[in-house]
């Protein structure tokens, strides 16, 4: 099943290939401060496959604190966060924010909280490679805009 998502004016766009249909999709509501102050819920299926198109990157500030291990996408534009990156051993990860998605039955979600508070940063790193997206792709300042028409 195709999703689709997108920060609030578009600039972000994404396509969430999930494995399901209909999915149940998990939807994890950070405890930190930024998920909490941004809206992040997070989902991540390690089968699923994520195309981002980025129209224009120079709108795009990239944020990252704590272990400095995730990558917030913030949009400049409308202040949405509608992925998080994580880039392990030469390879990317990913999640969604389920608050981006535009197409999907709110019923699929099925929602958590989370807490990674006294995680250590190797359990942390394992738990990514486990749990997020493994199969991610992002292409900047255009890239292919095909699947935004769905």
């Amino acid at each position: 099943m195709r999703l689709h998502g997108r920060c609030h004016c578009g600039n972000i766009a994404f396509e969430l290939t999930w494995d399901g249909d209909p999915p149940s999709i998990p939807a994890r509501a950070c405890s930190c401060t930024f998920c909490v102050k941004h809206g992040g819920v997070w989902t991540s299926n390690p089968r699923s496959r994520l195309d981002v198109v980025i129209r224009d990157a120079s709108e795009v500030s990239k944020y990252a604190f704590g272990t400095g291990t995730a990558t917030f996408h913030v949009c400049a534009t409308c202040g949405s966060v509608p992925i998080v990156t994580s880039d392990i051993d030469g390879r990317r990860y990913a999640v969604v924010n389920v608050n981006a998605l535009e197409d999907a039955d709110p019923a699929w979600l099925v929602r958590s909280g989370a807490s990674f508070d006294g995680e250590t940063l190797e359990s942390r790193l394992a738990r990514r490679r486990r749990n997020w997206i493994a199969d991610v792709h992002i292409a900047e300042n255009g890239g292919d805009l095909a699947f935004l028409a769905g």
